[in-house]
């Protein structure tokens, strides 16, 4: 028997790599027991229910939304789902009887896809109909999946549990914490392995705050009730020392250590180690974290806590992202002005625009904000107020470290874009230090990682 208990979320990407999951997760180590694995949909298929989460290409939700044929686009899921399980029918699927799973399935969905349609079209209600569809539309693909992996394992002889979060067959009104409680009450976990939907079915509507992020925000929740002795979430790569797409896989290494601090200034930059609304829970529960490699069984992986620091001064991670703009605010009035800050921090709030740097001097005031959420409005307001506003897409590059508070480090750093001749157009660093960041032009992002991969890592 286990006699450690640890909740587990697994990714659509590994998830795909179903064989694999089971061969490297479930039936790795002493015992499968007291084990709960949170799963997402398989990978793609969230994409065709909402919208490519990369490509903003429209899936079924978007068709409902305008009033399309999302009938024959929600078959198109069922062709897919279907031609999934014919994939794992030789692991022990019973294709047949998962397919009757899907039809069925299906056919509530479009019961209640053409309910919230009539309502729409009423003009009495909007968001809120729209919601509930995305909320229904996002449940299919976890119930999918957890539904496959749960019946797979228990032709291998394993007690293994369907905890089935996304409510679809049930009315009752409860929260997402009530859910939860309720679904683990009567389950005997150190004999069990529970195979839960990443989709939660709750009364605040779990997509409503944190949309494509909620797979993990339910294996954090979990978590946070149940108090595992540790948290583990598997993914199809190491949190590395740098990207091995940029730098070489054989320039990188698994992280190791590193605190939740880490992993928000990570986030901040879309290198997701989890959602920072899902570790905010962990962390505040002093639970560790563990993200591993789902196809490295044996290493060990990255482990998270709230109170690791480096015993070493050191660069933990090189990292950031190619797909930011930076606008750069002037007036020649800001100086001794008390308030110029506050008319633009309210202009950014007003376009629910947040930024992920922010430096400023005399007369200008230079802000970096992801390039998807551009708003020409924005720029539009802020010109109403400063005599000139520019913006331009930039790179933002970082050095995370939970230690390193050493002399000479921004000057290395500094040498090693400059032999490069990779031109910095703005830097700064908290008092903390735990995230050097520097703006660089566009097209030099990966230039800009390989160069200070090369002098620090």
């Amino acid at each position: 028997m286990n006699t450690r208990l640890t909740v587990e979320k697994i990714g659509g990407t590994s998830m795909s790599a179903l064989k694999d999951v089971i061969d490297n997760i479930v039936f790795y180590g002493d015992s499968p027991y007291n084990r709960i694995l949170v799963v997402s949909a398989f990978s793609g298929v969230t994409n065709i229910l909402l919208e490519n989460k990369k490509t903003k290409a429209p899936g079924v939700y978007h068709r409902f939304a305008k009033g399309e044929d999302y009938r024959t686009a929600l078959n198109e899921v069922s062709v897919e789902l279907k031609r999934l399980n014919a994939v794992y029918g030789d692991l022990g699927l019973d294709v047949t009887w998962a397919d009757a799973q899907i039809d069925q399935h299906m056919a509530k969905a479009i019961v209640y896809l053409d309910s919230a349609s009539t309502m729409l079209a009423s003009g009495y209600l909007n968001e809120g109909v729209l919601l509930a569809a995305r909320e229904i539309l996002a449940s299919i693909g976890e119930t999918h999946s957890a539904m496959v992996l749960a019946a797979i394992l228990k032709t291998r002889g394993l007690n293994a549990v369907l905890v089935d979060m996304a409510g679809f067959d049930d009315s009752r009104a409860m929260t997402i914490d009530e859910r939860i409680k309720d679904a683990f009450a009567k389950i005997d976990l150190p004999n069990s392995i529970c195979i839960v939907t990443g989709y939660a079915k709750g009364t605040e509507g779990i997509m409503r705050e944190f949309d494509r992020g909620y797979s993990e925000v339910t294996f954090s929740k979990i978590a946070s009730i149940l108090k595992p002795d540790e948290a583990i979430i598997h993914k199809e790569y190491h949190l590395s020392t740098a990207d091995p797409n940029i730098v070489g896989i054989d320039n990188v290494h698994p992280v190791g250590n590193t605190n939740y601090d880490i992993a928000d200034q990570l986030a901040d930059v879309g290198m997701e180690a989890i959602h920072p609304k899902a570790a905010k829970p962990l962390e505040m529960a002093g639970i560790h974290l563990r993200i591993k490699n789902t196809f490295e069984p044996a290493h060990p992986g990255t482990l998270i806590t709230r109170q690791y620091v480096s015993q070493l001064k050191r660069v933990e991670v090189i990292t950031g992202t190619d797909k930011q703009l930076l606008i750069d605010i002037y007036d020649p009035l800001m100086t001794g002005n008390v308030g110029s800050d506050l008319i633009i921090m309210e202009i950014f709030a007003a376009h629910q625009v947040s930024y992920t740097f922010k430096s400023t001097s005399a007369n200008s005031i230079s802000i970096v904000i992801w390039e998807n959420d551009f708003k020409e409005a924005l720029i539009t307001d802020l010109r109403t107020k400063f005599e000139r506003v520019k913006h331009e897409p930039v790179s933002m590059v970082c050095l995370l470290g939970t230690n390193m508070d050493q002399p000479g480090l921004l000057a290395k750093s500094t040498a090693a874009l400059a032999r490069d001749e990779i031109n910095i157009l703005a830097a700064g660093l908290a008092y903390g230090r735990v995230n050097i960041q520097f703006v660089v032009p566009r097209d030099q992002f990966k230039a800009s990682v390989i160069a200070l991969n090369k002098a620090l890592g």
